[in-house]
């Protein structure tokens, strides 16, 4: 019982850590007057030359919108370059092919560049197409983004009135967040990540990062770092870390938002966790070293350290999941500690606050409706605890250095079409999910029994966080198999909260594959 205790009680510090740190977050963003003013415009004499790249793969269902809507970006043709970096095996060969030669027939200087080989997955791409790139700034976009027809007049200033600027990040919007309560979990971890973490830690001189997508680099900054590398999962954050420690400087503009679509399935949703979490332990591992000997600030280092390793608490969650019933049951029987334990072990109260705090701090600076969004904080706090299985599993890979090859988040698109890029969910991770759900039922109902009311809150929502990854897909296949099919129309839903150009550039005869 002394091994649970101290294992308990160790995975209640970790998180409790990680959790103030949230607040302080939450308490900057409020003490800095909510998201930050971004700086005042200046219109360059000239223009520079911006190179967009497209990296996708296998993309069939929203290829053709996101050539369509950076084809139709407010920027001087002549300083415009697009690169579709296409490694598809399927029918989005052909699509993007007819796409570029289409907008190409009309003057955009936009190439459709294919690799024969898939090396490097996407930092392979970015680099390859690096190779023959003319601008002097270079945007990227995930497959799955509509960004608006302003968004280099709004990008490019920022950057061309700094010199010593490296990267410009844009906040992610969402096309489909009220859609399903999946779809509700992950729009809030995301905002909560842009709003308060991109948000403070830029304005406090603190590492951001990159996020992959909707974000601008100065070529040279990217040539400094060491280019596009391959060696880990994240390779935003990677070069992230590596230009910062170069000495270059990063801005974050919360005003400017590219909107994009969220994965509709829990199996996808894991995929996608997995590369992030697993791809953070990679980048520390690699990283940390060099971060912590070089002169930087203390404020800079810690920081940095909650950053890279901020998927601990996974570990930290799962094993509080395992140990919480168990013991509050043991105590209540008398064999297991005392009062004064679970007095201390209550501190982690903190540590919940802080997540709770910084969430709906975001919310509230998003959106009008903020509160009635709030009406779903305990399933956005059940899904962050549900993915301890399968994001502790990817922490564990990169701890052990097995390497897994880059696996990308494919899309539906307007149309809704998911099936021929559908994943298979990981069995373990399922039935482990499964495992714990009953497991944590079982606990719930032995807290009820033996009266210890005061774990009743923390137990249910570890009930209902595996319970829903474990469970959601399965429930709503079968629900949507006993109903008439049903079009999810994406774009339709991005018009009510997107300017109206963005979804459509330009009404044009769309490409079909052969």
């Amino acid at each position: 019982m002394l091994v649970l205790a101290v294992l308990y009680a160790t995975a209640t510090a970790v998180l409790f850590v990680f959790g103030l740190n949230q607040l302080w977050l939450a308490r900057r963003h409020r003490a800095q007057g909510g998201l930050r003013a971004r700086p005042a415009e200046v219109v360059p004499e000239e223009w520079p030359v911006v190179t967009v790249q497209l990296p996708v793969y296998n993309e069939r269902f929203v290829v053709e919108r996101l050539i369509d809507a950076v084809a139709g970006f407010d920027y001087p043709a002549d300083k415009l370059e697009i690169q579709v970096l296409d490694d598809s095996t399927d029918d989005t060969h052909h699509l993007a092919a007819t796409r570029v030669a289409y907008w190409k027939s009309r003057g955009v200087q936009i190439e459709h560049v294919a690799r024969a080989e898939r090396v490097g997955y996407k930092a392979g791409a970015l680099a390859h197409g690096l190779q023959t790139a003319k601008g002097e700034l270079i945007a990227i976009f995930d497959a799955d983004f509509l960004p608006r027809p302003d968004f280099l007049k709004r990008t490019v200033p920022v950057l061309a009135a700094d010199s010593d600027l490296g990267l410009v990040q844009a906040r992610w919007g969402h096309l489909n967040d009220t859609e399903s309560v999946l779809t509700r979990a992950q729009s809030a971890l995301l905002d909560s990540h842009f709003v308060i973490e991109q948000d403070v830690r830029n304005g406090a001189g603190l590492f951001m990062n990159f996020n992959g997508t909707a974000g601008v680099w100065r070529r040279s900054c990217i040539d400094d770092a060491g280019g596009w590398q391959h060696d880990t999962l994240t390779e935003d954050l990677d070069l992230s870390y590596r230009a910062q420690m170069r000495g270059w400087k990063f801005r974050y503009l919360a005003d400017t938002v590219a909107p994009a679509e969220l994965p509709r399935t829990v199996a996808v949703w894991r995929r996608q966790q997995f590369r992030w979490s697993k791809g953070s332990v990679e980048t520390a591992y690699k990283l940390l070293p060099a971060f912590l000997k070089s002169p930087l600030s203390v404020g800079v280092k810690v920081q940095g350290m909650f950053h890279l390793g901020g998927f601990f608490v996974f570990p930290a969650i799962l094993i509080a999941a395992l140990l919480h019933a168990p013991l509050l049951v043991a105590r209540e029987i008398g064999v297991g500690p005392g009062n004064a334990y679970f007095a201390a072990m209550g501190l982690g109260i903190l540590a919940f606050m802080g997540v709770v705090f910084a969430h709906v701090s975001a919310q509230r600076a998003l959106y009008p409706d903020w509160k009635k969004r709030l009406r779903y904080e305990p399933v956005f706090l059940a899904a962050a605890l549900g993915l301890a299985v399968n994001n502790t599993r990817g922490l564990l890979e990169a701890v052990v250095g097995h390497r897994t090859p880059f696996i990308r988040t494919p899309k539906a698109g307007e149309k809704g079409g998911h099936a021929p890029y559908a994943h298979r969910p990981d069995a373990v991770v399922l039935w482990l999910e499964r495992g714990l759900a009953l497991y944590s039922l079982a606990g719930l109902v032995a807290l009820v029994v033996t009266g210890a009311w005061v774990g009743v809150g923390f137990q249910m929502m570890f009930v209902g966080g595996f319970g829903m990854l474990g469970f959601y897909d399965t429930i709503r296949s079968r629900a949507a198999a006993a109903q008439p099919a049903r079009v999810h129309h994406v774009v339709a839903l991005a018009k009510e909260r997107v300017q109206p150009e963005v979804v459509h550039v330009e009404i044009l005869p769309k490409a079909r594959a052969a």
